[in-house]
């Protein structure tokens, strides 16, 4: 490979670190020659910079783009789209095996059009950690660990084949093994290295070749919103779905507008028994009272002195839930210490201090604070002990008043103000249930157990309550899933997984689990008390979600809380109990015991931490990351460039994204005579949206399963199946806690199909108008499509006939999604909603302005003919906001795009 950079700015320059010189394109020498002031960018912006410095070509980066960076100072905004190619693509499992499905149809369709299937190859490295396929099966006891994994095996075994086989068939292709850790916490613990560097082949003038080392900001996409966690570690990236990331590995640039900045000034440090928790449940509220969609937000500010690195990736971790595209924090003196810290090499970290300092990236205390398009303060003195529920991560409840919140909740959420106090038996046990008790208790998510401080702190809660005798209530499932080997390596170090054991949370599984969905069921004799007597049952966990509907079927009410707190709801059993002043149990002797008796002091938690961990655990622990247990090393590796599709499989077919697809795209058209699939609200997410969880027996996909004779013992969930379009297609928009309300008072995946006015499952409907040959649209409020990066929630859309979907306002990733996929997004103007133009969902919708009008931007219209006769035209914005967007739009979507530039 050749650096090619035009290098305008005469940037390129050379940086010796120890005995090794690097090329790097310095920002100093572009200030210099004419990029006036750009030392004072955000620190994300600088990296941004840097990418289209070393990326000019004429083409995807021209002169203009980089000047557009520096004049961004002047309006602290701007409407300039740039193009950015990240240096690498990280994947979890649920997302990346639909993205190598679709790399390896590619190969297939590729030779259909004649074309060369070698150049279906990730041209950047690309990282697929399997971490979202383990469930809390067992729980409590020693075996649990073992018996999870082999349940995963025996689950996964189509899945795993098929990735052992793109491992072997790609080239810049690695897979974490299952049972390593949790995507974001391998990416900041080990794959992350902050300045990334390629060598390239480069000619002088005698026609000599030499090979130069490249040097540059480390810089990603990754298939998971929460790819945000490595921004702590001064690593630029963000989520966006498998189809943008497709694209990425196949050497397409990710398309953007230069963002605005906001700046969140951080003073003062943490009080006596505040956790990171706290702070990021804080910070989330305050930034999404500030609103930042679409922005990225840079944390700065004598505080960070007194922030550890790991506090720093909790708060990044957290970006989607305060909506932002990324948190990030700038290199500095404990950047460096958490690198040295966790194993990474010696040279690395010379290289990341000595280009840090050359490139103005490194912050000090006395640096001059930069410029941001608007700012934030607070003061860390100010945080108090929080979580975080009962359905929003955005909202905090502080400690002292969960209890009463909770009540209230039951009222106005639950629609149970009537019965606070009520219990009902459970068959078969000595205990009964109520509203509010705690039935599922998670350490879990690598937001949290990424985080040495939080995670000793459960243990020691753990130790001090085993001391005293208490235990977990006995309806409570416990769990503990860390992110990485490290975690339960320095927990069994230092004892506390002994203590931890005896209060239930023994270890489960290295995997996301609770904090996706993979709770696993809860005990019969619980969950049949809970559904039979309709109860509002809690979980409480240390993740980053707490969406309706995501934790467990099961149960209503979810809060974020810290590890430590996990544990001592665990042992209170319930969110009636104001733990800040009630008893959360009794000693062997009867006597009451408070929070106070069995939390730890910040000191103690950090004279554990610092005695404990080791640089030469994270070496040895990550010596080995790509080569697997026993089970991994045992799966046979088949078939050859090409992948031999198994008919019977119900985990892997291949897509009909590809089907008859011709060399030239064909003419977009108007979207004439559309029905109505949905109508729904504000803040439906990509959870409600994507199939996720459990698949149930009498749902369209269990149906699809019976008859393909899996067994319900077998369904395993909607994320494991996202390689198989069959069983995805029939689980989009069936969200047990969806609310179409075409069906008023009615949850699930229900629609009217019409004209006819039959009530029917949304996927059944969709298929009806297939084949009717009716095109359909969909209806929405605000913020539609908000949380993680789900390709599914697109790709589902679109397999179900969707040509547009019309809200208020979208989300990010989902907007760039649709498009991905060759749905039309289109937004509301002038405040107006489906509901203020009077909709039910038995118009006829017919969207103008396709053919002549389609643009970045451009105002279309839906001519809306209602079931009396009468019409209404509405303006619609198109939100395709660049012009790489309307490209991917005009080819189908991105992944056409980029075959037809590849086969030609």
């Amino acid at each position: 490979m050749t650096s090619t950079s035009l290098d305008s700015f005469k940037a390129r320059k050379t940086l010796k670190v120890g005995n090794k010189t690097y090329e790097y394109f310095s920002l100093k020498a572009a200030e210099k020659n004419g990029l006036k002031d750009i030392s004072s960018l955000p620190y994300s912006l600088k990296v941004l910079l840097e990418n289209l410095l070393r990326n000019e070509d004429g083409r995807t980066v021209k002169k203009a783009d980089i000047k557009a960076m520096a004049s961004w100072l002047r309006k602290r905004s701007s409407d300039r789209e740039i193009a950015f190619r990240p240096a690498r693509v990280l994947m979890q499992d649920f997302t990346g095996v639909p993205a190598i499905v679709d790399l390896a149809a590619m190969r297939d369709a590729m030779t259909a059009l004649g074309g060369d299937p070698k150049k279906i190859n990730p041209l950047v490295p690309v990282d697929l950690v399997i971490d979202h396929s383990v469930i809390v099966d067992a729980f409590g006891n020693q075996r649990a660990f073992k018996v999870n994994v082999d349940r995963e095996y025996e689950r996964n075994g189509e899945r795993y084949r098929f990735l052992r086989w793109g491992q072997e068939a790609f080239d810049n292709f690695r897979v974490v093994p299952p049972g390593t850790g949790i995507c974001h916490q391998v990416n900041l613990e080990y794959l992350g290295q902050t300045v990334w560097t390629k060598k390239f082949k480069t000619k002088d003038a005698k026609g000599k070749t030499n090979t130069v080392e490249q040097a540059f900001p480390d810089t990603l996409v990754g298939t998971d919103s929460h790819t945000t966690m490595v921004n702590g570690l001064s690593v630029l990236g963000w989520g966006v779905g498998g189809i943008e990331a497709e694209a990425a590995m196949l050497g397409q640039p990710i398309s953007m507008l230069i963002p605005e900045v906001i700046g969140f000034k951080l003073t003062g440090k943490l009080k006596e028994g505040v956790t990171a928790t706290d702070l990021v449940l804080t910070v989330t509220q305050m930034l999404r009272q500030k609103g930042v969609v679409g922005k990225f937000v840079e944390f700065y500010g004598a505080g960070l002195n007194h922030l550890p690195l790991e506090d720093r990736a909790t708060i990044a971790n957290m970006a989607p839930e305060y909506g932002a595209t990324c948190g990030f924090f700038p290199i500095d003196e404990d950047t460096i210490r958490y690198l040295n810290q966790t194993g990474r090499a010696k040279g690395r970290i010379e290289l990341v201090e000595a280009y840090a300092k050359a490139q103005g990236m490194y912050r000090t205390a006395r640096a001059k604070d930069p410029v941001f398009t608007d700012s934030l303060e607070l003061d860390l003195g100010d945080v108090e002990p929080s979580i975080a529920g009962p359905k929003r991560p955005q909202d905090r409840v502080l400690l002292s008043e969960a209890k009463p919140k909770f009540v209230e909740a039951l009222k106005t959420e639950f629609g149970k103000g009537e019965e606070i106090e009520r219990r009902a038996e459970v068959d078969g046990e000595s205990f009964d249930l109520g509203h509010g008790d705690v039935v599922i208790a998670a350490i879990t998510s690598c937001t949290n157990t990424s985080n040495p401080y939080v995670m000793m702190a459960a243990g020691l809660v753990a130790r001090n309550a085993a001391a005293l005798g208490l235990k977990p209530k006995p309806w409570v499932k416990t769990s503990l899933a860390p992110g990485s080997q490290v975690v339960a390596e320095y927990l069994e170090k230092s004892g506390l997984q002994k203590e931890l054991n005896k209060v239930g949370f023994n270890l489960v599984g290295f995997g996301c689990t609770t904090c996706i969905g993979n709770s696993g069921p809860l005990p019969e004799p619980v969950s049949k008390t809970v559904n039979s007597a309709d109860l509002v049952a809690c979980s409480v966990l240390s993740g980053n979600r707490n969406f309706e509907g995501r934790v467990n079927p099961d149960v209503r009410a979810n809060y974020l809380a810290s590890p430590p707190l996990v544990v001592v709801y665990a042992l209170a059993g319930s969110m009636q109990i104001d733990i800040t002043k009630d008893a959360i149990g009794t000693d062997r002797k009867g006597n009451p015991v408070y929070l106070k008796d069995i939390w730890p002091s910040s000191e103690e938690v950090a004279d554990v931490v610092h005695k404990t961990i080791t640089r030469s655990m994270f070496r040895e622990k990550y010596a080995d990351v790509f080569k697997g247990d026993r089970h991994w090393r045992k799966i046979a590796v088949e078939g050859g460039l090409t992948y031999g599709w198994e008919s019977k499989s119900t985990y892997v077919q291949n897509p009909p994204y590809f089907v008859d697809m011709a060399r030239e795209p064909e003419a977009v058209t108007d979207i004439e005579n559309a029905r109505v699939l949905g109508l729904f609200l504000d803040s439906i997410t990509t959870d409600h949206i994507s199939p996720a969880g459990s698949i149930k027996a009498d749902s369209p996909a269990g149906q699809y399963l019976v008859g393909n004779k899996v067994k319900p013992i077998d369904f395993n969930q909607y994320g494991t199946r996202r390689g198989n379009h069959e069983v995805m297609m029939r689980g989009t928009f069936a969200n047990i806690r969806i609310k179409n309300q075409m069906v008023p008072g009615v949850e699930g995946g229900v629609t009217i199909h019409h004209p006819d006015g039959k009530e029917m499952s949304i996927y059944d409907a969709a298929m009806k108008y297939r084949g009717e040959n009716v095109p359909l649209v969909v209806f929405a409020g605000k913020e539609y499509g908000t949380g993680s990066s789900r390709d599914w929630a697109a790709k589902g859309t679109r397999l179900l006939g969707v040509r547009a979907v019309v809200a208020q306002s979208f989300e990010r990733i989902h907007r760039s999604n649709l498009i991905g996929m060759g749905v039309l997004p289109l937004q509301f103007t002038d405040d107006q909603s489906w509901q203020t133009l009077g909709l039910t969902g038995d118009e006829i919708v017919t969207i103008e302005g396709l053919q002549e009008t389609l643009k970045p931007g451009a105002t279309l219209t839906a001519k809306i003919t209602f079931a009396d006769g009468k019409t209404k035209s509405v303006p619609l914005l198109c939100r395709i906001d660049t012009l790489d967007e309307l490209d991917y739009f005009k080819n189908g979507g991105i992944l056409q795009y980029v075959l037809r530039n590849l086969a030609a």
